[in-house]
């Protein structure tokens, strides 16, 4: 009896049964039974960012050094751990359009990160969809179990069949079904809180900057920074730093884009390089470099209304203060110019931990010029009133500036901390007016430029006070700067940009004290 139509091209039941048997022998034989030491690494880093609230710029080195991984295993780590940290947002907003109406909150957190890791390496990264997948999916075996390994295969094998311009479209529709709130969309397709996506708008049209940067900014936010040194002056010269980051490279290091006390090498680990390791040199964001130059050179005014016609000599810069050190760069820059110019400076912390890392920080400047000091900075006005010529008050803050650099931040902060930070900010800066003398000059900065913790904080400071001045931050940090900065306006406070910049978004108001 001959067979109908059509079937000749399917095999039996049994038949169809073995070959997939077979299939099924082979991928076995063709999957890693081990997963790679960077993958897991990766994997690690973001266990600890999610069980410790640890840093993943803390907790990596660390674990790439105790692992042995470097070159471009070590390479291929970082990126697929602050990647996955920095876009975890989208991939998220990704994952739930893959896991069959499952909400993410009731995954194991472990699986999530696999799944995290997973879409990362298939929507960030150039690895070819079969190893992202086959490669997470062992590293779910030896983590969570082959169970759960089944989930993160199938998930991943869904999510590598669209490319990334679908997915962002989707889930864009998502988050605005009616198309009307380019913010919203902008926030998930980014990977960024909504919250702080509306705040960095706001910030944008307060410091006179158009709205049509945002989209701009928050990629910036996805860059990852390049590292810079600071050579401390005094200590080490820009040109011998030069010199150890050509040895350790092999490549030409290049200039401060605005700081003179900038260096950019062209790779290498910064820690190798023997001024780093003696704290004459350090790395710091330029624009952490500029704030603290910009108050050693704001101009200061007479002691007291009798010598309101006084010159320069009449003039005293002898000590100074930095109210919240930790952990210490800007102490140490402004330690470093204090020894220069024979002042002394006073860098006060409150946790002990950190004051450790300040005293790390300052180890290279001569005995005698810097004093490490614990306490309360709320509480250092009153009991040192009108002692210091100069004063820092680096505030805590949401950190809303440094995106690119502590990736994790963006999904930590809420609206809730910008309400529990700004009475301590106020009370930072109402104890450093108090601690400076009249005619002395405090810098007030924060690495955020949230509306409230930066102008509002030193606005609300203005109206409670009749004896201080604002003066042109604009033009003290153009002046220290080794080529003019575009973007600042006209004053009178600065507000620095990654996407205009390239630095965190550092913001400086200097205000003076009068007499």
């Amino acid at each position: 009896m001959s067979e109908a139509p059509g079937r000749a091209a399917h095999p039996p039941a049994g038949r169809d049964r073995a070959a997939g048997r077979d299939r099924a022998a082979r991928a076995r034989v063709q999957r890693p039974t081990t997963p790679d030491e960077p993958r897991r690494a990766a994997f690690d880093v973001l266990r600890q960012v999610g069980q410790s609230d640890a840093y993943a710029n803390l907790v990596l080195p660390g674990l790439l050094r105790e692992r042995r991984i470097v070159g471009r295993d070590a390479a291929f780590a970082t990126e697929l751990a602050y990647g996955t940290l920095r876009m975890q947002g989208r991939y998220d907003a990704v994952i739930a359009r893959c896991t069959k109406g499952r909400a993410l909150n009731t995954l194991d957190a472990p699986v999530l990160d696999l799944l995290r890791l997973g879409a990362h390496q298939l929507l960030g990264m150039r690895v070819p969809t079969h190893a992202a997948v086959s490669e997470t999916v062992t590293l779910a075996r030896a983590t969570v179990g082959v169970g759960a390994s089944g989930m993160v295969n199938a998930v991943l094998r869904a999510i590598g069949r669209r490319p990334l311009e679908d997915w962002l479209a989707e889930i864009a529709d998502a988050a605005d079904p009616a198309g009307t709130d380019a913010v919203a969309r902008l926030a998930v397709t980014t990977s960024h809180p909504e919250w702080i996506a509306r705040a960095m708008r706001q910030s944008l049209l307060a410091n006179g900057r158009p709205a049509s940067e945002l989209p701009e900014l928050l990629a910036a936010d996805n860059l990852a920074p390049r590292v810079t040194l600071v050579a401390r002056p005094g200590i080490v010269s820009v040109d011998e730093l030069a010199a150890e980051a050509e040895r350790e490279t092999g490549a030409d290091p290049a200039p401060g884009r605005w700081s003179p006390q900038a260096l950019v090498p062209d790779g290498g680990d910064p820690s190798h390089l023997p001024a780093v390791r003696a704290a004459a040199a350090g790395v710091q964001d330029e624009g952490s470099q500029l704030v603290a130059l910009a108050l050693a050179a704001a101009p200061l005014a007479p002691a007291g209304t009798a010598h309101a016609a006084g010159t320069a000599g009449d003039v005293p810069d002898a000590a100074w203060l930095d109210l919240c050190a930790g952990p210490g760069g800007k102490a140490a820059l402004l330690g470093a110019l204090a020894h220069v110019r024979g002042a002394h400076l006073t860098a006060n912390e409150v946790a002990p931990h950190r004051a450790r890392l300040v005293r790390s920080s300052v180890a290279a400047i001569p005995t005698g010029t810097v004093d490490v000091v614990t306490g309360d900075g709320r509480e250092l006005g009153a009991e040192r009133p009108g002692q210091f010529d100069r004063v820092l008050v680096d505030a805590p803050c949401t950190g809303l500036g440094a995106l690119r650099r502590r990736p994790e931040s963006r999904w930590r902060r809420s609206l809730d901390d910008l309400a529990a930070l700004g009475p301590l900010q106020r009370a930072l800066l109402a104890s450093a007016l108090e601690a400076v003398r009249p005619g002395g000059v405090v810098a007030y900065v924060t690495c955020s430029p949230h509306v409230a913790e930066t102008r509002v904080v030193v606005e609300d400071a203005l109206r409670r006070r009749d004896d201080v001045e604002l003066l042109d931050a604009v033009r003290a940090v153009q002046d220290v700067a080794v080529t003019p900065l575009p973007g600042l306006g006209d004053g009178p406070f600065v507000q620095l940009w990654p996407h205009l910049h390239e630095t965190d978004a550092m913001f400086l108001a200097l205000i003076r004290r009068t007499a």
